[in-house]
């Protein structure tokens, strides 16, 4: 079946410890030791306290025990930002992050340079010793998305860089046809698996995020994560759901809003304001209808735990597969999305990831279903929330900023996005984005290390 858009513990966190790097080449840029007083990257960013409903799903999809679910989430949460420290220190000759086992107990980080493997070992991470840099994979792919025509788009739809292989994936319905798409974008075969599968995405277009909403009476998607523009309350979803000036009624049939703006293809967003009588808030609906608290909206690592909740087929989890997809619809190519394990079904469109507390994306497509199992892809939440200039609603107290343009000084502001090694200053002094993430009112640099480092 093709690929689809899917619209109708404490001794744990001990043992990944402090990072403070040492021995580093010189080349490797300075990294400031994390305050002994500081909190916990999981406590930062939710993954200490996580929703019952979160634990649930992790228990029944990953075959988990409660104390396991609990301990990767926060094994995730500390990861994340032990890599995003590494990945700052190592510069180009970083080649990616991933973590593993029923706990996500192991981090692995990839570099170019053998004499970087003894400084990452000592940080408690493993060290794995590659060929490519991740920007060199990242050029590869960009050669094949730009290859990709309406004629071979339906014969190769998925395309990725695989961090844990350090090579560049095509996905293609046959051998001949993803040779094929390598040969035309005059890349190395070397640097190249084709993965030869029968799966190719197509659309199915049928405020809290995972309930249904209607578009023009007609379609049914999945509500993603509730925002606010200034005074202006709504959520964002996938393109593919609506079209700019569409309109659209709630769960309850009772008149919504309107589409505001949405793109399809290229990415897979939108995002709808919602009329007076509709109120954003900061919740995921879980496993039984419970509330899942949005805490933030920092990027998981490659092989993290992710859970969805879709208006078809409600609430399930996987592991994060690869960042930075390109998928191949028939009506064109989404670029940027990311590949997950977990299932989806029609209606679920537009629908929420999340994992521990973070918003991750909003789903995009897939193959399979709920019932045989399957893979999915979400158009990931940062760049829908810079897009549009909205402010993610969380459980945190905030400042109600649109996310704004960088600021030519460079200081850090409430609402705007900022990518992993990103500079900002706050009261005087100069930080380094560690996470992909929109900047919360209460989550200022000084006062949050698992996002930020000082410089």
């Amino acid at each position: 079946m093709p690929p689809r858009h899917i619209a109708a513990a404490c001794a744990a966190v001990t043992a990944l410890g402090t990072l403070v790097l040492s021995g580093l080449p010189e080349a490797s840029a300075a990294v400031a030791p994390v305050p002994v007083d500081a909190p916990s990257a999981a406590r930062t960013l939710g993954a200490d306290a996580p929703a019952p409903a979160m634990l649930t799903a992790l228990r029944h999809d990953l075959q988990l025990t409660e104390a396991q679910a609990r301990t990767r989430l926060e094994n995730e949460a500390e990861a994340g930002a032990r890599a995003g420290r590494l990945q700052i220190a190592l510069g180009k000759r970083f080649a990616g992050a991933w973590v593993q086992g029923a706990t996500s107990a192991d981090l692995t980080v990839a570099t170019t340079d053998a004499a970087d493997a003894s400084a990452i070992k000592a940080q408690g991470a493993k060290a794995a010793v590659v060929k490519n840099g991740l920007e060199d994979l990242r050029a590869a792919k960009s050669k094949l998305d730009g290859a990709v025509t309406a004629a071979t788009a339906l014969k190769a739809p998925v395309r990725y860089v695989d961090v844990r292989t350090n090579r560049v994936t095509v996905q293609a319905t046959s051998q001949a046809a993803g040779e094929a798409l390598v040969t035309t974008a005059g890349i190395d075969g070397t640097l190249v698996d084709v993965k030869v599968s029968a799966d190719r995405p197509r659309a199915l277009h049928d405020i809290r995020g995972g309930d249904a909403y209607y578009i023009e009476d007609t379609a049914r998607c999945s509500v993603g994560f509730a925002v606010t523009k200034a005074q202006q309350q709504g959520f964002v979803s996938a393109g593919h759901c609506g079209e700019e000036g569409d309109t659209t009624t709630g769960f309850n049939q009772v008149a919504q809003g309107v589409f505001q703006d949405s793109v399809f293809p290229g990415h897979d967003m939108s995002w709808i304001a919602a009329n007076k009588d509709w109120t954003a808030t900061p919740y995921v609906k879980g496993a039984g209808g419970e509330n899942v608290q949005v805490a933030g909206s920092a990027q998981a690592l490659v092989g993290a735990s992710v859970c969805r909740s879709g208006s078809t087929s409600g609430w399930h989890c996987g592991t994060i597969q690869q960042h930075d997809t390109s998928v191949s619809y028939s009506e064109g190519t989404v670029d940027g999305v990311t590949r997950t394990t977990v299932c989806g079904e029609p209606g679920d469109s537009g629908g929420p990831y999340i994992s521990g507390a973070q918003a991750q994306g909003v789903l995009s497509g897939g193959s399979g279903d709920c019932t045989t199992g399957g893979t999915t892809f979400y158009q990931p939440i940062n760049p829908v929330l810079s897009t549009y200039g909205v402010v993610l609603k969380t459980n945190a107290a905030q400042a109600e900023t649109p996310g704004a343009p960088a600021d030519p000084t460079g200081s850090w502001a409430s609402g705007r996005v900022y990518d992993t090694g990103a500079q900002v200053t706050y009261d005087g002094v100069s930080y380094v984005c560690l996470l992909s993430h929109q900047a919360q009112g209460v989550l200022q640099p000084a006062a949050t290390p698992a996002l930020w480092q000082r410089v």
